[in-house]
Protein backbone atom coordinates (compact mmCIF):
# COMPACT_ATOMS: atom_id res chain seq x y z
CA UNK A 1 0.00 0.00 0.00
CA UNK A 2 2.62 2.43 0.80
CA UNK A 3 4.21 2.04 -2.64
CA UNK A 4 1.03 3.00 -4.49
CA UNK A 5 0.77 6.07 -1.96
CA UNK A 6 4.03 7.13 -2.42
CA UNK A 7 3.57 6.67 -6.21
CA UNK A 8 0.32 8.83 -5.92
CA UNK A 9 2.21 11.81 -4.35
CA UNK A 10 5.17 11.42 -7.19
CA UNK A 11 2.93 12.40 -9.59
CA UNK A 12 2.03 15.87 -8.13
CA UNK A 13 4.20 18.63 -8.46
CA UNK A 14 6.45 18.22 -5.47
CA UNK A 15 9.47 20.50 -5.19
CA UNK A 16 12.69 18.23 -6.63
CA UNK A 17 14.30 19.39 -3.56
CA UNK A 18 12.35 18.12 -0.73
CA UNK A 19 13.15 14.77 1.04
CA UNK A 20 9.85 13.18 1.89
CA UNK A 21 8.82 9.60 2.68
CA UNK A 22 4.92 7.67 3.40
CA UNK A 23 4.70 6.21 6.77
CA UNK A 24 1.70 3.35 7.06
CA UNK A 25 0.26 4.01 10.44
CA UNK A 26 -2.85 0.93 10.85
CA UNK A 27 -4.42 3.11 13.73
CA UNK A 28 -4.73 6.33 11.60
CA UNK A 29 -8.22 6.81 10.04
CA UNK A 30 -6.96 9.85 7.96
CA UNK A 31 -4.04 11.50 6.70
CA UNK A 32 -1.87 12.80 8.50
CA UNK A 33 0.97 15.42 7.61
CA UNK A 34 4.32 15.91 9.32
CA UNK A 35 7.24 18.61 8.80
CA UNK A 36 10.13 18.02 11.00
CA UNK A 37 12.53 20.86 12.03
CA UNK A 38 14.79 20.05 9.21
CA UNK A 39 12.40 20.80 6.22
CA UNK A 40 11.53 16.75 6.23
CA UNK A 41 8.09 15.82 5.55
CA UNK A 42 6.71 13.06 6.62
CA UNK A 43 2.88 11.49 5.29
CA UNK A 44 1.39 9.12 7.93
CA UNK A 45 -1.57 7.08 5.86
CA UNK A 46 -4.18 4.47 7.60
CA UNK A 47 -3.22 0.98 5.92
CA UNK A 48 -6.51 0.68 3.30
CA UNK A 49 -5.62 4.58 2.33
CA UNK A 50 -6.89 5.10 -1.13
CA UNK A 51 -3.98 6.46 -3.32
CA UNK A 52 -6.15 8.90 -5.14
CA UNK A 53 -7.56 10.27 -2.26
CA UNK A 54 -4.51 10.62 -0.31
CA UNK A 55 -3.12 12.68 -3.37
CA UNK A 56 -6.30 15.03 -3.83
CA UNK A 57 -5.64 15.33 -0.42
CA UNK A 58 -1.87 16.42 -0.55
CA UNK A 59 -2.71 18.48 -3.54
CA UNK A 60 -4.60 20.79 -1.76
CA UNK A 61 -2.39 21.53 0.85
CA UNK A 62 0.59 21.56 -1.15
CA UNK A 63 0.83 25.46 -1.11
CA UNK A 64 0.52 25.72 3.08
CA UNK A 65 3.16 22.64 2.98
CA UNK A 66 5.49 24.61 0.83
CA UNK A 67 5.59 27.49 2.91
CA UNK A 68 6.19 25.05 6.23
CA UNK A 69 8.75 23.80 4.39
CA UNK A 70 10.76 26.80 3.68
CA UNK A 71 10.53 28.30 6.86
CA UNK A 72 11.70 25.14 8.33
CA UNK A 73 14.70 24.97 6.20
CA UNK A 74 16.00 28.32 6.59
CA UNK A 75 16.58 27.93 10.28
CA UNK A 76 19.53 25.80 9.71
CA UNK A 77 21.15 25.46 12.82
CA UNK A 78 19.82 23.73 16.46
CA UNK A 79 20.62 26.93 18.84
CA UNK A 80 23.62 26.12 21.62
CA UNK A 81 24.28 27.76 24.62
CA UNK A 82 27.56 28.40 26.52
CA UNK A 83 27.46 27.21 30.15
CA UNK A 84 29.12 30.95 31.38
CA UNK A 85 27.31 33.03 33.59
CA UNK A 86 25.24 35.52 32.03
CA UNK A 87 23.68 33.60 29.21
CA UNK A 88 20.14 33.68 29.06
CA UNK A 89 17.15 31.06 29.61
CA UNK A 90 13.89 30.94 28.89
CA UNK A 91 10.99 29.76 31.74
CA UNK A 92 7.24 30.38 30.77
CA UNK A 93 8.35 32.97 28.69
CA UNK A 94 10.55 34.73 31.17
CA UNK A 95 14.01 35.60 31.13
CA UNK A 96 16.73 34.73 33.17
CA UNK A 97 20.23 34.98 33.18
CA UNK A 98 22.64 31.89 33.86
CA UNK A 99 24.55 31.97 37.17
CA UNK A 100 27.18 29.33 37.90
CA UNK A 101 27.61 29.27 41.90
CA UNK A 102 29.33 26.55 44.05
CA UNK A 103 27.42 23.02 44.68
CA UNK A 104 26.77 23.43 48.16
CA UNK A 105 23.82 27.06 47.40
CA UNK A 106 22.09 25.56 45.23
CA UNK A 107 18.77 23.72 46.31
CA UNK A 108 17.35 22.13 43.13
CA UNK A 109 17.97 18.48 43.33
CA UNK A 110 19.70 18.07 39.95
CA UNK A 111 22.12 21.16 40.61
CA UNK A 112 19.61 23.83 38.59
CA UNK A 113 17.26 26.47 40.88
CA UNK A 114 15.66 29.97 40.05
CA UNK A 115 16.61 32.65 42.20
CA UNK A 116 16.06 36.35 42.08
CA UNK A 117 15.90 36.39 38.29
CA UNK A 118 19.03 34.05 37.90
CA UNK A 119 19.20 30.27 36.76
CA UNK A 120 21.70 28.82 39.17
CA UNK A 121 23.64 26.07 38.10
CA UNK A 122 25.97 24.15 40.97
CA UNK A 123 29.43 24.62 39.56
CA UNK A 124 31.94 23.21 38.60
CA UNK A 125 30.46 20.20 35.78
CA UNK A 126 31.39 19.56 32.15
CA UNK A 127 29.05 21.56 29.84
CA UNK A 128 27.22 18.21 28.63
CA UNK A 129 26.43 17.52 32.35
CA UNK A 130 25.33 20.88 32.80
CA UNK A 131 23.56 21.25 29.55
CA UNK A 132 21.96 17.57 30.84
CA UNK A 133 21.08 18.73 34.05
CA UNK A 134 19.12 21.76 32.77
CA UNK A 135 17.50 19.22 30.83
CA UNK A 136 16.59 17.75 33.40
CA UNK A 137 14.99 20.71 35.47
CA UNK A 138 12.81 21.85 32.36
CA UNK A 139 11.56 18.17 32.78
CA UNK A 140 10.53 18.24 36.19
CA UNK A 141 9.13 21.90 36.29
CA UNK A 142 7.50 20.93 32.91
CA UNK A 143 5.62 18.02 34.66
CA UNK A 144 5.02 19.51 37.38
CA UNK A 145 3.40 22.78 35.57
CA UNK A 146 1.87 20.48 32.62
CA UNK A 147 0.10 17.96 34.92
CA UNK A 148 -1.63 21.26 36.99
CA UNK A 149 -2.46 22.81 33.63
CA UNK A 150 -4.51 19.74 31.86
CA UNK A 151 -7.05 19.20 33.58
CA UNK A 152 -9.14 21.78 33.40
CA UNK A 153 -8.25 21.84 30.00
CA UNK A 154 -9.10 18.16 29.19
CA UNK A 155 -12.72 19.08 30.80
CA UNK A 156 -13.29 21.95 28.73
CA UNK A 157 -12.69 19.95 25.50
CA UNK A 158 -14.71 17.24 27.17
CA UNK A 159 -11.69 14.55 26.63
CA UNK A 160 -10.07 12.23 29.20
CA UNK A 161 -6.27 11.94 28.93
CA UNK A 162 -4.01 9.23 30.78
CA UNK A 163 -1.72 11.77 31.97
CA UNK A 164 0.76 14.40 30.39
CA UNK A 165 4.73 13.98 31.00
CA UNK A 166 7.15 16.88 29.74
CA UNK A 167 9.91 14.47 28.06
CA UNK A 168 12.42 14.60 24.84
CA UNK A 169 9.72 13.81 21.86
CA UNK A 170 12.65 14.31 19.25
CA UNK A 171 11.20 16.55 16.27
CA UNK A 172 7.86 17.03 17.63
CA UNK A 173 6.96 19.12 19.34
CA UNK A 174 4.05 17.17 21.46
CA UNK A 175 2.23 13.78 20.85
CA UNK A 176 -1.18 12.18 21.40
CA UNK A 177 0.67 8.24 22.46
CA UNK A 178 -1.50 5.15 21.47
CA UNK A 179 -2.64 4.58 25.61
CA UNK A 180 -4.27 7.73 25.43
CA UNK A 181 -1.47 10.15 27.28
CA UNK A 182 -0.08 13.21 26.15
CA UNK A 183 3.49 14.29 25.85
CA UNK A 184 5.38 17.65 25.19
CA UNK A 185 8.67 18.58 24.58
CA UNK A 186 9.97 19.76 27.88
CA UNK A 187 11.60 22.57 25.39
CA UNK A 188 8.32 23.99 25.06
CA UNK A 189 8.68 24.83 29.06
CA UNK A 190 10.80 27.93 27.31
CA UNK A 191 7.47 29.61 25.83
CA UNK A 192 4.73 31.42 27.34
CA UNK A 193 1.67 30.24 28.68
CA UNK A 194 -0.08 30.89 25.91
CA UNK A 195 1.58 28.93 23.37
CA UNK A 196 2.45 25.36 26.08
CA UNK A 197 -1.32 25.74 25.99
CA UNK A 198 -1.67 26.04 22.21
CA UNK A 199 0.55 22.52 22.42
CA UNK A 200 -1.32 21.31 24.90
CA UNK A 201 -4.60 21.98 23.48
CA UNK A 202 -3.48 20.75 19.96
CA UNK A 203 -2.65 17.20 21.26
CA UNK A 204 -6.00 16.53 23.43
CA UNK A 205 -8.19 17.35 20.29
CA UNK A 206 -6.03 14.04 18.73
CA UNK A 207 -7.72 12.17 21.53
CA UNK A 208 -10.79 13.00 19.40
CA UNK A 209 -9.43 13.87 15.96
CA UNK A 210 -6.65 11.80 14.29
CA UNK A 211 -4.80 14.27 10.86
CA UNK A 212 -5.35 17.75 11.11
CA UNK A 213 -8.14 18.28 8.59
CA UNK A 214 -11.66 20.81 8.61
CA UNK A 215 -12.51 18.66 11.39
CA UNK A 216 -9.61 19.06 13.30
CA UNK A 217 -9.47 22.78 12.69
CA UNK A 218 -13.08 23.75 13.42
CA UNK A 219 -12.47 22.40 16.73
CA UNK A 220 -8.93 24.02 17.23
CA UNK A 221 -10.56 27.01 16.80
CA UNK A 222 -13.99 26.51 19.33
CA UNK A 223 -11.02 25.68 22.18
CA UNK A 224 -8.85 28.98 21.04
CA UNK A 225 -10.10 31.65 18.99
CA UNK A 226 -7.06 33.14 18.37
CA UNK A 227 -5.45 30.13 17.51
CA UNK A 228 -4.25 31.69 14.27
CA UNK A 229 -2.45 34.34 16.15
CA UNK A 230 -0.68 31.71 18.51
CA UNK A 231 0.60 29.12 15.38
CA UNK A 232 2.29 32.56 13.90
CA UNK A 233 3.50 33.05 17.14
CA UNK A 234 4.53 29.78 17.87
CA UNK A 235 6.08 29.21 14.27
CA UNK A 236 8.14 32.61 14.94
CA UNK A 237 9.66 31.47 18.64
CA UNK A 238 9.76 27.65 18.24
CA UNK A 239 13.04 28.14 15.79
CA UNK A 240 14.98 29.70 19.09
CA UNK A 241 13.97 27.02 21.21
CA UNK A 242 16.89 25.48 22.83
CA UNK A 243 16.98 21.66 22.94
CA UNK A 244 20.10 21.14 25.02
CA UNK A 245 23.34 21.59 22.82
CA UNK A 246 25.77 23.82 24.71
CA UNK A 247 29.33 24.27 23.97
Amino acid sequence: MSASVQQAIASLPVPEEWTWRVVVRPRRRTLGIEVAPDGDVVFSVPGDADPDAVAAAVRSRLPRLAEEVRRRRAVTDEPVKALVSGTEFRYLGRRYRLKRVSADTVSGSCGVWLRQGWMELAWPVTAAEGGRRIAEWYTARGNRWLGARMPPLATRLGVKPRGVVARDTGDRWGACEPDGGIAVHWAVMQLAPALVDLVLVHELIHLRVSGHGARFRHRLRLALPDVDDRERRFEDEAQHLWRGAVR
